[in-house]
C-alpha cells in the first residue's frame, strides 16, 4: 500500500483529506503543523508522496519542502490559497512535483495524487545501474569496478546529479537545469562548480578523460549524458 505523508494545520481539511485518500486506500499520516513534520524530514524516511499546505505554523511548506530535498526525491504536492504565477514558481523551483490552489476540487487533489504516485514508481531507477564498466549504487552511493572494488564513495549531491543525467539520457541537459534541481532556492554556486562535477565523473568514469563517452559537454548549452 502507498504512504502518504499530509501536512495541513487546519483540522477539516485535514480531516477531510485524510478520510478520503484512506477510501481510495492509501495510508495516511497527518500533521497539523511544521515543527512536527520538519522532525520527521531531517532524518531518512518512507512515503510515497507529501502533500504539503503553503502556510503552516512554525515552518511553513516551503521550508518543509527544502529539507525534505535534501533526503529524498519523493513527490511533493503543494497546497495553497496563494495562487498566483509567482507562488506556483517559487514552490516549483524548491523541488515540489504539483502545486493545488485552495479551495480545489476533492477530484481534483485525488486525480493528482494518483498520477504523481503512478509517476515516481514508473521512473524509479533500479538501486545499482551500469556506467561503462562500473556499477553505481544509488542506495549506498558506492561505485565498484567489475571485480566488486569499491572505487569511490560519492556526495549526495553528485548522486543527485547522476541521477538527474540517468533520467535524461541522450538529451541535453541545460546549466540552468542543474541549479534548479540540485541547488534550487538555496546559493548559486558558479559554473565552474558543476564544470568540477563533471570533470570528477570523466576521471572515475572514462577511460579517457579528455575523449569523453559518457559525459559530454555541449557549448552554451550543458552537458548529454549516455550509459554506453
Amino acid at each position: 500500500m502507498h504512504r502518504i505523508c499530509l501536512v495541513e494545520d487546519e483540522q477539516s481539511l485535514r480531516d477531510m483529506i485524510t478520510l478520503n485518500l484512506e477510501l481510495d486506500g492509501y495510508v495516511v499520516e497527518a500533521y497539523a503543523d511544521g515543527a512536527s513534520a520538519n522532525a520527521l524530514f531531517t532524518k531518512p524516511f518512507h512515503f510515497d508522496l507529501v502533500i504539503l499546505d503553503v502556510m503552516l505554523p512554525h515552518f511553513s511548506g516551503f521550508d518543509l519542502c527544502k529539507e525534505i530535498r535534501k533526503h529524498s526525491s519523493v513527490p511533493v504536492l503543494f497546497l495553497s490559497a496563494k495562487g498566483t504565477t509567482s507562488d506556483r514558481v517559487a514552490g516549483l523551483k524548491l523541488g515540489a512535483n504539483d502545486y493545488l490552489v485552495k479551495p480545489f476540487d476533492l477530484e481534483e487533489l485525488l486525480l493528482k495524487v494518483q498520477i504523481l504516485i503512478n509517476g515516481s514508481i514508473q521512473n524509479e531507477q533500479p538501486t545499482a545501474q551500469q556506467i561503462g564498466k562500473y556499477q553505481v549504487n544509488f542506495t549506498t552511493f558506492e561505485v565498484r569496478d567489475p571485480q566488486g572494488h569499491l572505487l569511490h564513495t560519492f556526495t549526495k549531491r553528485e548522486v543527485q546529479l547522476l541521477e538527474l543525467f540517468m533520467e535524461k539520457e541522450g538529451k541535453v541537459v541545460s546549466r540552468n537545469e542543474i541549479l534548479d534541481r540540485l541547488w534550487g532556492a538555496e546559493q548559486i554556486p558558479t559554473s565552474r562548480t558543476i564544470d568540477n562535477y563533471i570533470l570528477a565523473f570523466r576521471k572515475l568514469f572514462e577511460p579517457d578523460p579528455k575523449n569523453p563517452q559518457h559525459f559530454y559537454s555541449i557549448r552554451g548549452v550543458g552537458y548529454k549524458f549516455l550509459r554506453e
